[in-house]
């Protein structure tokens, strides 16, 4: 898993996979699911990151809430 993390763009990119791909689903209009052909998730997108993000429904959780403290990004849960 890696975390990229863009102040000017206000947002963090999750890699899960490597794999190519396929389609997107947006959880709402700050976070969003991207997965591969099969349905598996190849990343996690999250903007607005400076005025907090909501953990609810993100696959990851645990380990998208310790980045978050690392970087000091407030926590809805």
């Amino acid at each position: 898993m890696k975390f990229s993390y863009d102040s000017k763009a206000d947002a963090i990119y999750i890699t899960v996979s490597n794999n190519r791909y396929d389609h997107g689903k947006d959880i709402d209009g700050e976070r969003r699911i991207d997965y591969d052909a099969t349905g598996n998730i190849i990343g996690i997108e999250l903007l607005c990151v400076s005025t907090g993000v909501i953990t609810d429904d993100l696959p990851y959780r645990a380990e998208v809430e310790s980045y978050l403290e690392e970087k000091g990004i407030k926590i809805f849960a």
